[in-house]
């Protein structure tokens, strides 16, 4: 039984979603407060966070900045107000996995999670060998990266696109070809996404991300992985 955090000042939304999510198998665990949230974690295991941004105190990009410097393994859905483009880009900046706009249908939030989570455990035979490209080796099967022999700490959906990257050497994958084999075709967001992940990628995995090595931008197209 996957575990859910909702953090979420509000009562009644909270509420709500802990009885829906209930309904549908998870095991739910709620916090009225980023500082509620994040002591929770040091006590509990959670595969994945609902996170409203607006919150007292800690505010959600805060908690997901350090959930993603402590807690890595765990997948992040921002919950951002209507039309907050900015939040968006920086929830995924700081290493959100996906978000979702107030108002929004609970059953949508629904596929959201199962998504993210369905692209975490999901690990196929034929995806579990080890590649070694230069200075950078990828485990499949032990979810691991490591550079020079130090390694690299990944969110979940990083982790995932690095893979899909370097398992295609040198072919061009546009972002809704990422969209599709990343997030899978539910995705219900935008190709922004996929630039905001490659970004932080290259922050992670390159000597100097404003002249990439391994991952090249094919403009107007997509990204490919340059295979060393």
């Amino acid at each position: 039984m996957e575990r859910i955090l909702i953090v979420e000042d509000e009562k009644p939304i909270r509420e709500f979603m802990t009885i829906v999510l209930g309904r549908e198998d998870f095991h739910v665990l709620q916090a009225v407060s980023g500082e509620e949230a994040l002591a929770m974690l040091q006590d509990h295991e959670v595969d994945l966070m609902v996170l409203d941004i607006r919150l007292p105190g800690i505010d959600g990009f805060e908690v997901c900045r350090r959930v993603r410097e402590d807690y890595p393994g765990i997948a992040i859905i921002m919950v951002t107000a209507k039309s907050q483009d900015l939040d968006k880009i920086m929830g995924l900046e700081l290493g959100a996995d996906d978000y979702i706009i107030k108002p929004f249908n609970v059953y949508e939030l629904i596929a959201r999670i199962r998504a993210v989570l369905r692209r975490i455990r999901q690990s196929q035979p034929e995806k579990s060998k080890v590649i070694i490209d230069g200075q950078i080796e990828i485990s499949p099967a032990s979810h691991t990266v490591y550079k020079d022999d130090q390694i690299i700490e990944l969110t979940p959906r990083e982790f995932d696109l690095l893979v899909t990257l370097a398992q295609h050497p040198g072919v061009v994958l546009n972002r809704d070809r990422l969209l599709d084999m990343v997030w899978e075709e539910d995705y219900f967001g935008d190709t922004k996404t996929v630039d905001v992940h490659i970004r932080r990628l290259r922050e992670k995995i390159e000597d100097d991300p404003s002249d990439p090595v391994y991952i090249e931008t094919v403009w107007g197209i997509g990204y490919k992985w340059r295979a060393r």
